[in-house]
């Protein structure tokens, strides 16, 4: 059995509780939280007696092997190198960090320690993701030299702590971005990224004026609080020659919401979202081709539960971690370049 505890129990938190709950292999034994009646109500909601309200006092908790990180964003590292240096395996949200310099601290720690640490790159666990990447590895589509993605919202600002550039690290770019821009750099066999040209608006704010248009809000939401960005745009070069278009959105006067990813090899391309599709040839023939597969969409649910138990594989079993620290570095490398690029107006070379 594995014993895990989670540190911060806000709403991203239910997609690891729920699953580790699922999971035979795992007792749940603790929750931390900064917020006392938060903490309290998920404690009861789940059964779960140990509660901290300091992360600190729960990584003294010898009996627990491993942690779920769901903190804010400005928390992963440093709670990340606390577990490690306790002797826990860590499972952290995405991103890895805010920082390049603390996302290689992290790896450091890991190095020391010899834990596990997966990153929560969930996109890679979904089942779709799976199958394609049994197609690439294959060679069914060659050489993966161009991938374009794209997630944009027309109202989406969360509010809160996702607006406030001092507990996320920024806006849709390292919330959302991330996601997008590892799961093709992941399909592409992930080269090393060479230089990175990007762009940011901050043109519209958390638009709380718009009416009869619900969206997600953040638990603590402050209309009056967006100091990140809109929308940002940016382009990727790899050194093997590849690249990647991105840009994503909170939010922006589009006529609808807008998420694929499009992947385009020699041999054939592919697209996982918003749903699975092959395109091959074959005989002088172009074929697009369908999986028949239960779920040709991602599935968060599922993708979470995989992720889970994932990362209890690696743990108890020794099963290979396919979202390793290393990877959190190399996207935060990234992120924060662009995040340069688009303040200085220059193309940042890695």
């Amino acid at each position: 059995m594995l014993k895990v505890g989670v540190i911060g129990v806000g709403s991203i938190s239910e997609q690891h509780i729920k699953p580790y709950l699922a999971n035979e292999q795992v007792e749940l034994l603790a929750l931390s939280d900064i917020n006392e009646t938060r903490l309290i109500a998920k404690g009861a909601l789940y059964g779960v007696t140990e509660l901290y309200s300091d992360y600190r006092e729960l990584l003294k908790n010898e009996a627990i092997d491993a942690v779920s990180i769901c903190t804010w964003n400005n928390a992963h590292a440093e709670i990340a190198i606390a577990a490690l240096e306790a002797g826990k395996h860590v499972l952290v949200e995405k991103p890895l960090s805010m920082t390049v310099e603390e996302a290689e601290a992290v790896e450091a720690a890991v190095e020391k320690t010899g834990k596990v640490l997966q990153v929560g790159f969930v996109r890679r666990h979904g089942d779709n993701a799976k199958l394609l990447k049994t197609f690439i590895d294959n060679d069914e589509l060659g050489e993966i030299y161009y991938a374009k993605t794209s997630c944009i919202r027309k109202l989406g600002n969360p509010g809160g702590w996702f607006s406030d550039q001092s507990r996320s690290g920024g806006g849709p770019l390292i919330d959302l971005g991330v996601h997008m821009i590892d799961i093709c750099w992941y399909f592409m066999g992930k080269p090393r990224p060479v230089s990175v040209s990007g762009n940011t608006y901050n043109k519209l704010g958390n638009r709380s004026n718009i009416k009869n248009l619900s969206f997600y809000k953040a638990a603590d939401y402050d209309p009056h609080l967006s100091d990140v960005e809109d929308l940002t745009n940016a382009i990727i070069r790899f050194e093997n020659g590849a690249s990647i278009l991105v840009d994503v959105s909170y939010t922006l006067h589009a006529k609808q919401d807008e998420l694929y990813v499009k992947l385009f090899g020699e041999k054939g391309g592919a697209e996982i979202e918003p749903e699975l599709a092959i395109v091959a040839e074959k005989y002088n023939t172009i074929l697009n081709v369908t999986p028949q597969i239960d779920n040709l969409s991602f599935d968060f649910e599922k993708a979470f539960q995989n992720e889970i138990n994932h990362f209890v594989s690696s743990c108890l079993d020794g099963t290979e971690n396919i979202a390793p620290v290393s990877d959190g570095v190399q996207v935060m490398k990234m992120l924060n370049a662009i995040y340069e690029s688009a303040k200085t107006g220059k193309e940042v070379y890695l």
